[in-house]
């Protein structure tokens, strides 16, 4: 008399993975057109989810200093090689992930000017009506790069720093030739959507900052990740994605 039950019963518990696990991911946003791909194949692959919180390489450290737990950190090595003197990562199972260069950005409309050589950079920035950046690891290159260049002090009534990305949310909606200085990776996410990418710094100011991933707690699932992280699929994943 059970039989119409049972039946029923047993397609929905061979439908879901006997053991399917929540992996949460602390990662910087330079990585996450690549990241987010990776972790849907990587869910599709073994059914376990992947849930991945976003911050600056600054906020990641601080959230982990005030005692948060995810299961896989995804940072630049200094980062990790700090967080790891306290024991709460495993160093031995560390994937790279790869590196982030820093890209201009010009809302869609405006000419793209001509950042090809260094000399040409300098007459786009000096030629911007605005400039924009973060105030993260790569406007804290910018900056440098601006006051290597002899720039800073011309251009610096003209700069806005923004804690994070939304500084390209502010060149979307803002007017006139502003410059956005962004990792190629984030201005690539608002393509199509108000901005345009005018291309990488040239080779010889190019700033790359690189990614890697470490298991933070003993889950088998946090570890089967950062392994896939580091497979053939996963690259090709980072590399369509901008992350070289």
């Amino acid at each position: 008399m059970w039989n119409w039950l049972f039946v029923p019963l047993v397609s929905f518990l061979f439908t879901f993975p006997a053991f399917a696990t929540e992996v949460h991911v602390l990662s910087g946003g330079a990585v996450e057109p690549g990241l987010v791909v990776a972790a849907d194949a990587f869910g599709k692959e073994n059914g376990n989810e992947v849930k991945i919180s976003f911050a600056t390489a600054p906020e990641i450290r601080r959230r982990l200093d005030a005692g948060e737990t995810p299961d896989v950190v995804i940072a630049p090595p200094a980062i990790l090689d700090e967080v790891a003197k306290s024991g709460k990562l495993d160093s031995e199972a560390r994937i790279e992930v790869g590196r982030v260069g820093i890209g201009v950005a010009v809302r869609d409309g405006v000419p793209k000017p001509d950042i090809s050589t260094t000399e040409t950079f300098k007459r786009a920035v000096l030629d911007a009506d605005s400039l924009v950046y973060n105030r993260a690891s790569s406007g804290l290159f910018v900056e440098g790069l601006l006051q290597r260049l002899g720039l800073a002090e011309e251009v610096q009534s003209k700069t806005t720093r923004y804690a994070g990305s939304e500084m390209l949310e502010h060149v979307i909606k803002g007017k006139g030739k502003e410059l956005a200085f962004s990792p190629v990776t984030e201005i690539l996410l608002y393509r199509g959507k108000g901005l345009q990418l005018v291309g990488p710094l040239p080779a010889e100011i190019q700033n790359f900052t690189a990614y890697a991933a470490e298991p933070a707690s003993r889950s088998e699932a946090a570890l089967a990740f950062v392994r896939f992280l580091g497979t053939p699929a996963a690259k090709a994943i980072f590399v369509a994605a901008g992350v070289e």
